[in-house]
C-alpha cells in the first residue's frame, strides 16, 4: 500500500494534470497537506481520523500569525479564513483517496469552521472616476497604468488573469476570452474607454515582448526607448494600483480586488440579474457572488426610504 507521502504526491499531480489547478494553488495544497501530515506523523491512510484531525484543528486555532506588522509584538492566531484553507486541502485530498479505493476518513466528515461575513472593500464612485483618471500623464507608465485600471473595472478580472494577457490582445472585439480558476473559460467584456487606454499604451510600446502589461525601467535607452525588464507580476500590480489610490487622496485600502468588487457592485445596482454576474466573474458557486447583493439591493434600500420614520 502507497504511504500518506507517496498518495500526496500523486493527488498533487492530479489536481494540476487532470483538473487543471494552477501552479500557485498546487503549491498551496502542498504546504496545507503537508503541515498535516507532519502533526499527524503517521504514514498510513487509515489513520487519518476524527480524533486526528480535531487535533489537528485544535493545534491550527492556536498557531500565530507571522507577519511584518506583528514583529515583536503579541501575535493575533490564523483566522478562521485561513484554518478552513487547510481543511478544504484535506477534504480534496481525502475524496481523492476515496476515488482510489484507499481506506481512509471520510471528506464529509470535516465541516470548516464558521467564518463571520465577508465585508467589501468598496470606494464611492467620486472616488473611482478620481483613480481612473490619476495616471495623466503622456509617458509610457502613465498609458500602462491608466490602460492596467481601466480594464480591470470594465472586466472584473483577477490580478492573476490580468498578469496573463498578451500583447497581440484583440481591440477589435469588444470580447476576450480568459482561462480562469480551475482552467475555465470565460468571456468578459471591454469597454470602449479600456480598448482606447489599451491602444494608446499599445502604441507607445517599442518592444517585442509578449505580455501586455511589463516592468518599465526609469531608464531611457541610447535610442530614446524605455528599458522593459519582463512582465509584471501580482505584487507589481497590487502596488500600481495602491500608488494611485494614494495619488487620488483616497484613504480606504485599494487593491485589483477591489476594482473587482466595484464591477460587480456596480453591474447588480444597475439592475444586472445575479446569475450573469456569477458568469461574468467565473464564480464556479452563485453563493460566493451572493456577498454582493447586500450592499447592491435596490429594492430594500426603495422600501426602507419609502416606510421608515423621517423623524
Amino acid at each position: 500500500m502507497a504511504s500518506l507521502k507517496q498518495l500526496k504526491t500523486q493527488f498533487l499531480e492530479y489536481i494540476e494534470i487532470e483538473r487543471g489547478r494552477s501552479f500557485h494553488t498546487v503549491e498551496n495544497y502542498d504546504r496545507y497537506l503537508t503541515r498535516f501530515l507532519n502533526f499527524i506523523k503517521n504514514d498510513n491512510p487509515a489513520n487519518i481520523t476524527d480524533s486526528s484531525v480535531r487535533k489537528f484543528r485544535l493545534w491550527l486555532n492556536r498557531q500565530p500569525t507571522f507577519t511584518k506588522a506583528t514583529a515583536g509584538k503579541e501575535r493575533e492566531t490564523l483566522s478562521k479564513k485561513t484554518q478552513n484553507y487547510y481543511l478544504i486541502a484535506l477534504r480534496a485530498f481525502l475524496k481523492y483517496l476515496a476515488r482510489q479505493e484507499v481506506k481512509s476518513m471520510p471528506a464529509e466528515r470535516i465541516e470548516l469552521a464558521k467564518v463571520s461575513e465577508r465585508s467589501l472593500d468598496l470606494i464611492t464612485h467620486f472616488e473611482l472616476e478620481r483613480l481612473l483618471n490619476s495616471p495623466n500623464g503622456s509617458d509610457l507608465k502613465d498609458l500602462r497604468d491608466k490602460a492596467i485600471l481601466e480594464l480591470l473595472f470594465s472586466t472584473g478580472l483577477r490580478v492573476s488573469e490580468l498578469c496573463s494577457l498578451t500583447s497581440d490582445i484583440n481591440l477589435r472585439s469588444d470580447e476576450l476570452s480568459i482561462r480562469g480558476k480551475g482552467g475555465k473559460v470565460r468571456v468578459v467584456f471591454i469597454s470602449d474607454g479600456a480598448k482606447k487606454a489599451i491602444k494608446k499604451y499599445l502604441n507607445n510600446r517599442k518592444d517585442m515582448s509578449e505580455a501586455l502589461f511589463v516592468q518599465i525601467d526609469n531608464e531611457i535607452s541610447k535610442k530614446g526607448k524605455n528599458k522593459i525588464s519582463g512582465p509584471l507580476t501580482r505584487r507589481s500590480i497590487e502596488r500600481i494600483v495602491k500608488k494611485h489610490a494614494i495619488k487620488s487622496g483616497i484613504s480606504k485600502k485599494v487593491t485589483p480586488h477591489t476594482m473587482r468588487h466595484l464591477f460587480a457592485t456596480d453591474l447588480l445596482s444597475n439592475g444586472a440579474d445575479i446569475r450573469s454576474v456569477q458568469s461574468l466573474l467565473g464564480h464556479s458557486s452563485i453563493v460566493t457572488t451572493q456577498i454582493y447583493t447586500h450592499v447592491t439591493d435596490k429594492h430594500l434600500r426603495d422600501i426602507h426610504k419609502k416606510f421608515h420614520n423621517k423623524k
